[in-house]
């Protein structure tokens, strides 16, 4: 194989290149256009080469889920928000990008075996089971998410972040299980345990200054101990009994008491309208005798004789009656019923 310079190839028929004759054979070649390569050799322009690779290392780019933290021999010195930045190169100055957007999980009392997609999990009696205010044992499975608030804390103030986190879910959860009874727990109390144990787990973060912000803290799974189980299942049973016997008390109570109202407001309405007819049919008496007592003050004997005959005629409805006038009584024949036994005769 010809060499372009001229002759054969340095290495021809050898198993490495000797380079000290391709940097004779480059000399030659380049005399007059690089004049200090003559002297100095290609030493300066790999140097140069190499200076200039080592500086632009120091070009990186932050995500925008993610904070630059730029350390300088090991120590932080500044953050640096998304985008491109600078650093001197290493090992001067190195970076670290950690995710701040990013919701970490910590699992406290189980663990997902094969990921969340298979649904299976193993329990860890050490951290679930919990002594509540009663002296009673509660098995707790629950999650803790959180994000980074503070980078350079999260980074340089605490070594092992999760397990910092796990410990401190595990202490605040125990802390807030103890202060509630198991009833409340199991039951109605839930909500409240998660958002009490939040903040007290908040508060113990924020005393080791970590850079830590808790999202959530999510009950799993509570129930009591194997051993108990059957039991509490049958006190479960007993206070759902309680409860429907209320409840259909109470509907009972919903169905009576309107039927009540309604009769009674009848009743008096009823009472009402007795009382209206009877005062309105007193003043109708009260006008009618004030009219007859004014007729009777104007002719007394008359509206006596009237009084009486009305009075006949109200008391004696069925009996045929007549009038004689008293004058006159003693000189007319005794009173014959010629009409009865004319029409009996003709019968």
């Amino acid at each position: 194989m010809a060499w372009r310079g001229g002759g054969k190839s340095p290495w021809e028929g050898k198993g490495q290149p000797d380079f000290t004759v391709v940097m004779d054979r480059i000399k030659n070649l380049m005399p007059s256009k690089i004049p200090f390569i003559g002297q100095y050799g290609l030493i300066p322009i790999i140097v140069a080469v190499v200076f200039l690779l080592w500086m632009a290392s120091g070009i990186f780019f932050v995500a925008p889920d993610e904070i630059g933290v730029v350390k300088r021999f090991g120590k932080a010195v500044r953050t640096t928000m998304p985008g491109p930045h600078y650093h001197l190169p290493a090992p001067i100055e190195t970076v670290l990008r950690p995710k701040v957007t990013q919701v970490r999980r910590i699992e406290i009392g189980f663990r997902t075996i094969g990921g969340k997609e298979h649904g299976r999990y193993r329990v860890v009696p050490a951290e679930s089971l919990m002594l509540t205010k009663a002296e009673n044992i509660v098995n707790m499975s629950f999650i803790v998410q959180y994000k980074i608030s503070n980078a350079m804390n999260y980074l340089f103030n605490v070594r092992k972040q999760d397990k910092t986190v796990k410990d401190a879910a595990e202490a605040a959860m125990r802390e807030i299980a103890g202060k509630n009874d198991i009833d409340d727990i199991l039951t109605v109390g839930k909500f409240k345990v998660q958002q009490d144990t939040k903040v007290v787990l908040q508060r113990i973060l924020d005393s080791y200054d970590v850079g830590i912000h808790v999202v959530a803290v999510q009950l799993q799974d509570v129930h009591p101990p194997d051993q108990v189980m059957a039991a509490f299942k049958d006190v479960a049973s007993a206070k759902e009994d309680k409860a429907r016997a209320i409840n259909e008390a109470y509907g009972y109570r919903n169905d009576i008491l309107p039927k009540s109202k309604g009769k009674a407001a009848q009743i008096t309405n009823d009472a009402i309208a007795y009382k209206e007819a009877k005062i309105i049919s007193a003043q109708g008496d009260v006008s009618r005798f004030l009219q007859v007592l004014k007729q009777y003050t104007m002719a007394k004997d008359v509206t006596k004789k009237r009084l009486y005959i009305e009075m006949m005629e109200e008391i004696l409805p069925t009996i045929d009656k007549i009038i004689v006038e008293g004058k006159i009584g003693g000189n007319v024949l005794p009173y014959l019923p010629l009409k009865k036994n004319i029409t009996n005769k003709a019968n």
